[in-house]
């Protein structure tokens, strides 16, 4: 099991070169925009990873889950050797995901060693649960999911784009926290291999 769990994309698509042992223009990427739908924020940050992966090199395909059945996202699958997920409204993205059957075609991918990506919530969804997914924004739209069970591939909650005004909501949200909460500041991430966790990225790892 592979797994980059970034809070912005930035990061995550610098480190996709390192970890894809290929040349740059033969790593073959399915790129999910559909969290960018669920009306959190504007789509200037799709426009600056596209193209970042451009500039870079990357041979990637951006898919909006929702737009393809079971059988078609399976076959675009195929050939890649990354799936990267998208931050944006991870109530809408967990949602489709489950809808879609997509979170069986990931297990699928997963399991016979292709590399995921996350950014905030495409890092969110792997989480036991998405619960963290509105602390900030008490207002964000859920869109009618009620089972916050996320995908279940690490022991532990995420919490993204964190900055020190964020503290206080933390440390009144840790007490009821079923499972420990590892805190990402933007150009940081956890990689994930094996069961193995590595922190990464610039400056230390936030600990509350």
């Amino acid at each position: 099991m592979k797994l980059l769990l970034a809070s912005n994309g930035h990061l995550a698509i610098n480190k996709i070169k390192e970890l894809i042992k290929k040349p740059i223009d033969q790593i073959k990427i399915v790129w999910v925009i559909t969290a960018s739908k669920g009306g959190v924020l504007s789509d200037e940050y799709l426009k600056r990873h596209k193209q970042q992966m451009t500039q870079l090199g990357y041979d990637f395909t951006r898919l909006d889950i929702e737009s393809k059945n079971y059988e078609q996202l399976k076959e675009i699958l195929q050939d890649k050797d990354v799936v990267f997920v998208e931050g944006g409204n991870v109530f809408y993205l967990l949602k489709a995901i489950k809808q879609t059957g997509f979170d069986k075609l990931l297990q699928d991918f997963i399991k016979k060693g292709g590399l995921y990506v996350g950014t905030s919530a495409g890092s969110y969804i792997m989480c036991p649960t998405i619960e963290m997914g509105d602390w900030k924004h008490k207002d964000r739209p859920r869109y009618g999911l009620e089972d916050l069970t996320g995908l279940n591939y690490v022991p532990f909650l995420l919490f993204a784009h964190y900055m020190p005004e964020h503290e206080e909501i933390i440390r009144q949200k840790l007490p009821g926290l079923k499972y420990p909460l590892r805190i990402l500041k933007d150009e940081q991430g956890i990689w994930v291999e094996n069961g193995q966790t590595e922190f990464i990225g610039e400056g230390e790892e936030v600990k509350l």
